[in-house]
This record gives structure tokens, C-alpha cells and sequence, in this order.
């Protein structure tokens, strides 16, 4: 047992609730959320510590042990994403501190952004699958507030497509849930990976597992993404940053987890239908990257290719495979924060999001051009940076596991990224400046969190011999479901 397990989410949740007392002082809003993210990243450093020196953490709520009561679970992958979170949550909310306005504080930002990441991390650290879905849905009522918050025409027209689309996931995700505890007779994540080797995956827990695969499709924007594009567009810069960043990549994690520790035994089946829904989705993606002269419809769609790229990697059904979806997981929760941070802050500087409408910015903001520019070869998978490790792993896991033609997609279309980002630094920071001078100051304030999350990408490439010890432990977890078992039921 160990309580500070439990500590991710209690922090930010307790935190965002003693701060709706604040509304009208934005500057104590700011500090206890600064407080509480630092608070967040540093507990979660010490679980990563906690589970290198003595193995997968948990906590049995109630004092109920398992599968009786609700697990909450920190092996090294999610202890992992909770540090990666809390670093680029903080690093988000700094930016905003500049440039959500002050009217959008006063509507409780700060402490919705506090319960996103509540739901996030909670969504990390339960082992229990109802509680997954409680989780989701606290993330999910903070997103549905935060995305049309403002109440700009185009934030309340995307959000009302955004929101349905998550209500109806959400009912699937009950039904499927359902379904699952009627045919196991438990919801603990590590008692449904026993009861489910016992009975050998038979068809109807195959088809429940196709069911759970489409629910979480459709939160992480794999196949099912017909709604991303617009929904990511319309919030502010720093919101559509962090649910870049984190949204789908919780979708994608609970993917990640359920067919690894539960849904692992008929792969032929369902790793080959991930295997075909990440294709088609890389494709797609790629081809509205590159088909688009819009940043932001440019970005959105980069998010769907990287989705489709880290699944790839779990098609395979590898252990490298998996290091790379793993490897690749990370660096697009920073990257994605950190190329959609530096979008917004050009399409403000601008004032547009048309690509033909600007021109020259790096001549008036070099420093925010060369960071697009170093973005933009991470997000491609350029050596030395963060991208090229999980897409050389990623591709040599689809080779091994005989999906050429998966490998070749993920090579192809991360040319086609290349190409889409390039468009927009030859584009958008070459050239002719049409812009003032006199508004050289404006992003000074802004470029901190942006040169951290640069640092960050070049550090987790240059370094990635660095968190390998922790990498391996968190594969380790993945591929050997008994491992998570044995620490729930305290067997080890």
C-alpha cells in the first residue's frame, strides 16, 4: 500500500476546488495552480523513484482489498505519462498566464484546467474499469466547459459536435462495461485479466474487447476522428494545447492498457484491426495536413497521425513495437503542446490562421521561428530529436511482426508531416515581414514555457539513453500481465 498513489489526483482535485472560492483573484488562482502542478510533477517523480527501487505501487481505497474494492495502480508507464502531464500542463499554464484574458479567468479557468488534469491522471492511475469511465467523464465535463468558454461563434459550434460525440462514446462506454462485468463478473483490471485467460478470450469477449476498441477509438481520434479537426481549432491557444496534448493520449493510453493487460490473446483479431484502423488513419491524416494551407487545420490533423503512428507500434504486438508506441507516447505529449502553442502564438501575432496571408515572422521573432523550426523536425522524426526514437522503434516492431506495409505507411506519411509543418515555416516565417516592428515585445513573456518544451524534445532525444532504465520497466509491466496482477493482489 502506498497513499501516495492517490496523491495525482487529489492534489489538483482539492486544489481546483479551494480555488472556485477565488474567482475574482487571479493572481492566487495562478499561484496555488502553479503550486499544484509543481506539487503533481514532484509526487509523481517519486513514484517513478518508489516503482524503479521496489516495484508496481498500488492502494486499495476503503481499505477493501482487491477486486472487492477500487484499485488505484502506478506501474513505470503510468508513472511516466503523470511526470510527462504534470511538466507540460504547468508549462501550458504558464502560456495561458499571458494569454487566455482575464475574462476567461474569471469564469474559473484555472480550476476546470485543474480538473482535466484530475480526470487525466486519474485515468492513469486507476485499475478499476468503472472508475476509468468516471475519470474520463471528470475530464470530459471540464473539457466540455473549457472549449466553448469565451463563447465565440465557432467555440460554441464545435463544441456542441465535440460534446455529442463524447456522449455518445461515453454510453458506449457503459454498455461495453456492462457487457464486460456481465460476461466476467468483475471490473478490476487485473481480476478481468485472470477471469479473461481462464476462459481463453471466447468470441463474445472478443467482440466486447472490439466494442471497448471503439469507444476508445473515438475519445483518442483513431479511425474515428471526423470530429478533431474542428473541435481542436476553436479554443484558444492554450487550450487547444493541452487537449492536443493530452485528450486523445488518454484514449490512446486506455487502449494501450486493455490490450496489453486484458485483451491480449487474440491478436490475429484484434492487434490486426489496430494494425488496419492506424493506417487508414496515418493516411488520412497526412492527406488533410498536407492537403490544408490553415495552421490550425494543418496541426489538428498532424494530432491524428501521431495517433495513428503510436498504435501502429501496439499492432504489432512486439516488444519493440511497444518501446516505440511508449517512446513516441511521451514526446507527442510534448511536442504537440509545444507546436500548437507556438501556432496559436503566430496566428495572434498575424491575425490569421491563413498561410497565404503571412510572411517574414522570422525576421521580427527569430527565436519563435527556429523553435517552430526544431518542432517541426521532431514532429517528422528527424535524428537527434525526441521523434526519431519511437518511429525507428515503432517501424522496426511492424517489420518484425510482418506488417510491411504498416512500417511503410508510418515512413511515407511522416515525409508528409515533414512536408506540412516545413509549409508552414517556409511560408509563414520566410519571406517579406508584414508586421510592425513595434510589436517585437509581445511575445517575450511567452517564449519561457515554449524554450522549455524545445529543450525538452532535443533533451528526450539527444538523452534517451537517460530514461531507458525506466522504459524498460515500463514494457516490462506491459508485456507481462502478471507483474500488475501479482502487485494488486499482493502476491509478489
Amino acid at each position: 500500500m502506498n497513499n501516495l498513489v492517490i496523491m495525482p489526483i487529489l492534489i489538483p482535485l482539492i486544489t481546483g476546488l479551494l480555488m472556485v472560492a477565488f474567482r475574482r483573484k487571479a493572481v492566487v488562482q495562478r499561484f496555488l495552480s502553479v503550486v499544484a502542478l509543481g506539487a503533481t510533477g514532484a509526487v509523481s517523480l517519486v513514484l517513478m523513484v518508489q516503482i524503479k527501487d521496489s516495484g508496481i505501487q498500488t492502494l486499495q481505497l476503503g481499505g477493501w482489498e482487491a477486486p472487492f474494492g477500487v484499485s488505484m495502480v502506478a506501474d513505470m508507464f503510468s508513472g511516466m505519462l503523470l511526470l510527462t502531464t504534470s511538466i507540460v500542463s504547468l508549462l501550458c499554464l504558464v502560456f495561458a498566464f499571458y494569454s487566455i484574458g482575464k475574462e476567461r479567468e474569471a469564469h474559473y479557468f484555472y480550476p476546470l484546467y485543474l480538473f482535466l488534469i484530475t480526470g487525466v491522471n486519474g485515468s492513469f492511475l486507476t485499475g478499476d474499469m468503472f472508475n476509468l469511465f468516471v475519470c474520463f467523464e471528470v475530464m470530459l465535463i471540464s473539457s466540455y466547459v473549457l472549449i466553448s468558454l469565451g463563447g465565440t461563434g465557432i467555440q460554441l459550434r464545435e463544441s456542441i459536435k465535440y460534446v455529442l460525440i463524447n456522449i455518445l462514446s461515453s454510453f458506449l462506454f457503459l454498455v461495453a462495461i456492462a457487457y464486460l462485468y456481465a460476461a466476467t463478473g468483475t471490473l478490476n483490471m487485473a481480476h478481468l485479466s485472470e477471469r479473461v485467460a481462464e476462459a481463453g478470450q471466447n468470441g463474445i469477449l472478443t467482440a466486447i474487447a472490439i466494442l471497448f476498441l471503439i469507444v476508445f477509438s473515438l475519445k483518442a481520434g483513431l479511425f474515428l476522428f471526423f470530429w478533431l479537426p474542428g473541435s481542436y481549432s476553436a479554443p484558444p491557444t492554450a487550450i487547444a494545447a493541452i487537449f492536443a496534448a493530452l485528450l486523445t493520449k488518454v484514449g490512446i493510453y486506455s487502449i494501450i492498457r486493455i490490450f496489453t493487460l486484458i485483451f491480449y490473446h487474440e491478436p490475429h483479431i484484434t492487434h490486426l484491426i489496430i494494425g488496419i484502423m492506424a493506417a487508414v488513419t496515418m493516411l488520412l491524416g497526412a492527406i488533410g495536413a498536407v492537403a490544408y494551407w490553415d495552421i490550425k487545420k494543418i496541426l489538428t490533423y498532424n494530432v491524428i497521425v501521431g495517433v495513428g503512428l503510436i498504435m501502429a507500434g501496439l499492432a504489432s504486438n512486439s516488444t519493440v513495437g511497444l518501446t516505440g508506441s511508449m517512446y513516441y507516447l511521451i514526446h507527442d505529449i510534448i511536442i504537440k503542446a509545444l507546436i500548437f502553442l507556438i501556432g496559436g502564438t503566430v496566428i495572434t501575432l498575424a491575425g490569421t490562421s491563413k498561410l497565404k496571408y503571412i510572411s517574414g515572422l522570422i525576421q521580427t521573432y527569430p527565436f519563435l521561428g527556429w523553435m517552430f523550426f526544431i518542432a517541426a523536425l521532431s514532429l517528422a522524426g528527424i535524428p537527434p530529436l525526441s521523434g526519431f526514437i519511437g518511429k525507428v522503434f515503432i517501424t522496426e516492431g511492424t517489420f518484425e511482426a510482418g506488417f510491411l506495409w504498416l512500417g511503410a505507411i508510418g515512413l511515407i506519411t511522416s515525409l508528409m508531416v515533414l512536408y506540412s509543418v516545413m509549409k508552414i515555416f517556409l511560408n509563414g516565417f520566410w519571406g517579406d515581414s508584414y508586421l510592425d516592428e513595434e510589436k517585437k515585445g509581445e511575445v517575450k513573456g511567452i517564449l519561457f514555457p515554449l524554450a522549455i518544451l524545445t529543450l525538452l524534445t532535443i533533451g528526450l532525444g539527444v538523452g534517451a539513453e537517460g530514461i531507458y532504465s525506466y522504459a524498460e520497466l515500463a514494457i516490462e509491466s506491459l508485456m507481462n500481465p502478471l507483474l500488475y496482477i501479482e502487485a494488486v493482489f499482493g502476491r509478489g
